[in-house]
């Protein structure tokens, strides 16, 4: 009997065949490289007694349980080439029963084989309207799709042309593809009388997300995937109309295995940071040499801003493909935060010889730009990214970026809305316009934008002491919505620590010392644990000797007064007054108000 590996082999070869059939080149590129990863192995198939009612119905409900991410688990070791065990390997994701693949029928053949391979080939040569016209009378299903497909091919190359003519390759324009209406009368009568394949499903979803009816496209394309799983294009064009976690419980999908990879790549888009890492650490035990899915995992920990495990992964990954440009723009970012130049200009260098003229190539040349701080190349770059995919999100969003360091404030503004245009779920961008009016002094305008962006991100606690830092300003002055926000960063994982710090002052500044002396404490201990010293240092040094002074505590005063003994400056002669006032109050004498030292 064959293994599942040797099954999931099978169907990859003949999905990556089909997709390129049908000029689906992106989704056949993906199967194939997933097809790279499946070696042949001589374990058996998984046992039925492993499909145990409880796990598949977990699975096949979709329920988005909370997986908690092992620590200190390093790449090379979960990923080593070998080290799952065979069973692990060869069995499906949990022991969970999934249905078999459909077959769809080949009728390309039956009549009309050599008008179909000649429009083909005019599609492969963006010849669309010729292709159609080719097609026009044939009646088999995967003639009616590729004729289909190639007039909205066409109307969205004709959109393009328009949107340059009148607003510029960057602009604003109201046009739209105008073959959507006949499309959408064609497929829509075609799948009530039942002659439409899988393939068609999938443009007949496309045509209806253009039009605006995302219910009755999400509707479609779980169709077209139930129908024939392969075909990521339509995967990815569902996970766009998945706007929450309500909506992808919702969808009736098959059990297939493929919906695995549906799932972990829509967690990610949702922000579910720890449930797609667990369902891509778990298809890593079966696609071991997939680049796809280590790239994956690698955004995963980048997302979670776990920068250096990320490093490691897209490092090794292009150790094994060195001319890969997929995801590489995710690794310029990440590169950029960590401000590493000669490492980002080696990438840099690299993508523009293999292939200059792709939008992630242009993108990681503009960051490189931007670290060096020549954000006028910069921007070029981040537009010819754009001239190449329109909707680019990243560019967007980073463009924005460029504008505000260039003090282009109505630049970066439509920028930063272009972005949210395309995907309302950027909550980069949403963070992005809230920086620029609190820039401009509206504080008001930029409360808003903070709140978007901290609603899609709630774990960030950047965002939430961007809001505080907001509330703080002097037209505002809302010292308790103020804190409110920093308890939401203190407990977000702020490894700047600005948090603590803030909630200290802004405690002593309403007279609740108590309040006050408890986060300047927790921050001191903040700064010990990662041997921090400086200022703020000093400073929780300070009020925490003349807080435990003032309520009696005078072993605890001193013991603080000592520590700044160790500083040079005023806050060392403080420190002795104050260890002399705290040595007359216990030998009885009166001594004057430590207030009097403080400087």
């Amino acid at each position: 009997m064959a293994s599942a590996k040797e099954t999931y082999r099978t169907e990859l070869r003949a999905a990556a065949r089909q997709l390129g059939e049908r000029c689906l080149y992106s989704a056949a590129k993906w199967a194939a490289e997933l097809l790279v990863g499946v070696d042949l192995d001589t374990s058996p198939a998984p046992s039925s007694a492993m499909d145990s009612p409880s796990s598949s119905s977990a699975v096949s409900a979709g329920r988005l349980l909370h997986l908690h991410r092992s620590g200190g688990s390093s790449f090379r070791h979960r990923f080593r080439p070998g080290g799952a065990s065979s069973s692990e390997a060869g069995t499906p994701l949990g022991g969970v029963s999934y249905v078999s693949t459909p077959i769809p029928d080949d009728d390309s053949f039956d009549s009309g084989g050599d008008k179909y391979l000649l429009a083909k080939t005019y599609f492969d040569c963006r010849e669309y309207r010729r292709a159609a016209h080719v097609l026009q009378n044939q009646v088999g299903r995967k003639a009616v799709f590729l004729r289909c497909y190639a007039l909205y091919m066409a109307g969205e190359k004709r959109k393009e042309a328009e949107m340059i003519e009148m607003e510029g390759s960057l602009g604003k324009s109201n046009a739209v593809n105008q073959e959507l209406v006949a499309l959408e009368r064609e497929l829509s009568t075609h799948r009530r009388t039942g002659s439409i394949d899988s393939f068609g499903l999938y443009l007949y979803g496309l045509v209806l997300r253009d039009k605006g009816c995302e219910d009755l496209a999400r509707t479609i394309l779980v169709e077209s995937v139930n129908s024939y799983p392969w075909n990521w294009s339509a995967w990815s064009e569902l996970q766009s109309l998945c706007t929450s976690s309500d909506v992808l419980n919702n969808l009736n999908l098959k059990n297939h295995w493929m919906k695995d990879f549906f799932l972990a790549s829509t967690y990610l888009e949702l922000k579910m940071h720890e449930e797609a890492l667990k369902r891509y650490e778990r298809l890593m035990g079966i696609f071991r040499s997939s680049g796809y899915i280590q790239a994956q995992i690698a955004t995963v920990q980048y997302s979670m801003r776990d920068l250096d495990e990320a490093e490691m992964i897209f490092e090794e990954l292009l150790r094994t493909d060195p001319f890969r440009v997929d995801s590489m723009d995710i690794y310029s970012n990440l590169l950029y935060a960590k401000e590493s130049l000669t490492a980002l200009s080696f990438l840099a260098h690299r993508v523009f010889l293999t292939d200059k003229y792709r939008p992630e190539s242009c993108c990681i040349i503009a960051n490189y730009y931007s670290l060096k701080g020549q954000h006028e190349k910069s921007v070029l770059y981040f537009q010819r990214a754009l001239k190449l995919n329109r909707k680019y999100l990243s560019a967007w969003t980073l463009m924005g970026h460029e504008y505000v360091e260039l003090k282009n404030t109505p630049a970066a503004i439509d920028a930063y809305r272009r972005a949210v245009d395309i995907n309302p779920k950027d909550y980069r961008a949403w963070y992005g316009l809230g920086q620029i009016y609190e820039m401009m002094g509206m504080p008001f305008y930029a409360l808003y934008y903070f709140r978007k962006s901290s609603y899609l991100q709630p774990n960030d606690a950047r965002l939430w002491i961007a809001m505080a830092q907001c509330y703080e300003s002097d037209p505002l002055q809302m010292i308790e919505e103020a804190i409110k926000c920093y308890e939401r960063a203190a407990n977000s994982n702020d490894t700047e620590g600005i948090a603590l710090h803030q909630l200290a002052k802004l405690h002593d500044v309403l007279g609740q010392s108590e309040e006050a002396a408890y986060y300047y404490k927790k921050d001191l201990e903040r700064m010990e644990a990662e041997e921090r010293q400086g200022q703020n240092f000093v400073e929780a040094l300070l009020f925490l000797a003349k807080h435990y002074k003032n309520i009696g505590n005078f072993e605890e005063a001193g013991h603080y007064c000592t520590r700044l003994l160790d500083y040079t400056g005023p806050e060392k002669e403080t420190a002795k007054n104050m260890l002399q006032g705290i040595k007359r109050l216990q030998s009885g004498f009166p001594s004057m108000d430590i207030d009097h030292f403080a400087l």
